[in-house]
C-alpha cells in the first residue's frame, strides 16, 4: 500500500463523532480499522449518546456492552440445568416476546455453529441442546456467535422498517468476531455485507474492528456492489487522549501492515520502547507461519550472528512490557532492535502506509 493521505486529529470523542456522522451524511457506511486499545466500545457508546443530545436514541449498537445484557446461571447446586438469561428491560429487545425470532436467528446460527437452542420468554433465558445433550453450556466463542446471530436477526427487523424497531437510523457494530476463526470471520463478514447491501437505502452503519480480515472483506463486498462507504485506520497514539483518523478509501487496509509502519515510525524517530519487541515478534511469527518456515527465526536475515540476534528477539519479547506504560528502551537495546527491524524490512519489501506523517490537527 502506498499513499500519503492527511492524518486528521481529534482532541476529544465528541469531535470524532462529530466527523463519523458527518462522513454518513454523504455515505452508505463507515468502517474503521483499529488496534485493540484504542478505545474503539468507547467511541461507539460515544456516538450513540449523540443523538441524545440532539433529537433522542436513534443507534442500535453491537459491542461488549450488549454481550453483558446476556448472563449464565450455572445451576452450581444440580450442575445439570444451564440457562443463559438476558436482560428484559433493554431496548435492544423491544417487542422481542411478540416477534419470536428463533427461525431467523437459526437461519443464521446454523451457518456457525453446531448447537440448537430454545428461548423461554416467560423465564427470559436461553436453553441449549446438541443432540441428546440438553442444557449444555456452550463456549465463550459460541456464546458470542449466538448474541451476534440474535444482532443479526434484529438487524433484519430494522430493515423491514418493523414497528418495535422503528426508533433506528443507524447501526454501530464493534468487534464481532473477535472469537472466530478465519473461516467463520469471512462468513460473518459476508452475510452483514449482505444485510447491510439490502437495507442500504433504510439505514446507515458504521462498523469498527481490529480483524484485518474481516475489514476487508466488507471493503470488498462493498466494492464489488458499488456501495458508498467510507473507510478510516483508526489509531491512538500510545498514552495519548488524541484520536486520528487516516483515510484508507483507495487499497485494503491490513493490520500487519499498520503494525510495521508503527515501528518503522518508532525506528526513524529513535522513541522505541520495549514493548515495540512483542509487537514486531508478532509480525515475524505471522510471517513465518505465511511462508511455511519453522519459526520466526527464520526471517531474521542480513545481520551479523543471526543466531544471537534470534536469541536476543525472543528473550526480549517475552518481557511483561505494558503499552499503557512504555518504558524507552536503552540504546544498545535500541541498536539491535533497529538492526532485526531494518534488516527484515529489506528481505521482505514490504510496501507501507505513511500513517505516521502529514498530520493536520482538527479544532
Amino acid at each position: 500500500m502506498s499513499g500519503t493521505s492527511t492524518i486528521y486529529e481529534y482532541k476529544t470523542l465528541d469531535r470524532l463523532v462529530t466527523r463519523i456522522r458527518d462522513d454518513l451524511n454523504d455515505h452508505h457506511f463507515v468502517l474503521l480499522f483499529a488496534y485493540n486499545g484504542t478505545g474503539k466500545t468507547r467511541l461507539s457508546m460515544a456516538f450513540k449518546d449523540a443523538s441524545k443530545k440532539k433529537s433522542g436514541k436513534d443507534t442500535l449498537y453491537f459491542n461488549a456492552f450488549t454481550e453483558d445484557l446476556f448472563h449464565w446461571d450455572n445451576d452450581l447446586e444440580g450442575d445439570s440445568e444451564r440457562y443463559l438469561g438476558f436482560n428484559s428491560e433493554s431496548k435492544f429487545f423491544t417487542g422481542f416476546k411478540e416477534l419470536a425470532l428463533e427461525e431467523k436467528i437459526f437461519a443464521y446460527l446454523e451457518r456457525y455453529a453446531d448447537f440448537d437452542f430454545k428461548i423461554d420468554y416467560e423465564q427470559w433465558r436461553v436453553s441449549f441442546f446438541r443432540g441428546k445433550e440438553q442444557n449444555i453450556k456452550v463456549s465463550r466463542g459460541e456464546e458470542n456467535i449466538f448474541i451476534w446471530c440474535i444482532f443479526l436477526a434484529i438487524c433484519e427487523l430494522v430493515i423491514d422498517g418493523h414497528s418495535s424497531y422503528s426508533w433506528v437510523k443507524n447501526l454501530y457494530i464493534d468487534d464481532p468476531i473477535s472469537s472466530l476463526d478465519d473461516n467463520n470471520a469471512i462468513a460473518v463478514a459476508s452475510d452483514l455485507a449482505k444485510i447491510l447491501i439490502n437495507g442500504k437505502d433504510k439505514i446507515k452503519a458504521v462498523i469498527s474492528t481490529h480483524h484485518g480480515l474481516f475489514f476487508n472483506v466488507l471493503c470488498n463486498e462493498f466494492k464489488h456492489h458499488k456501495i458508498k462507504s467510507k473507510k478510516h485506520f483508526y489509531h491512538r497514539p500510545s498514552n495519548s487522549e488524541i484520536y486520528t483518523l487516516r483515510s484508507t478509501d483507495e487499497t485494503p487496509f491490513f493490520h500487519h501492515l499498520a503494525t510495521l509502519s508503527e515501528l518503522k515510525r518508532a525506528v526513524e524517530t529513535d522513541q522505541i520502547y520495549t514493548y515495540h519487541f512483542n509487537m514486531l515478534r508478532s509480525i515475524m511469527e505471522k510471517t513465518a507461519v505465511f511462508f511455511g518456515l519453522d519459526d520466526f527465526s527464520s526471517c531474521i536475515y542480513g545481520v551479523d550472528d543471526e543466531v544471537l540476534y534470534s536469541r536476543a528477539l525472543n528473550l526480549l519479547s517475552h518481557g511483561n512490557y505494558s503499552i499503557y506504560e512504555p518504558r524507552e528502551m536503552i540504546s544498545d537495546t535500541k541498536f539491535l532492535f533497529k538492526n532485526i527491524f531494518n534488516a527484515f524490512l529489506d528481505h521482505y519489501r514490504f510496501e507501507l502506509p505513511e500513517i505516521t506523517r502529514q498530520q493536520e490537527s482538527q479544532a
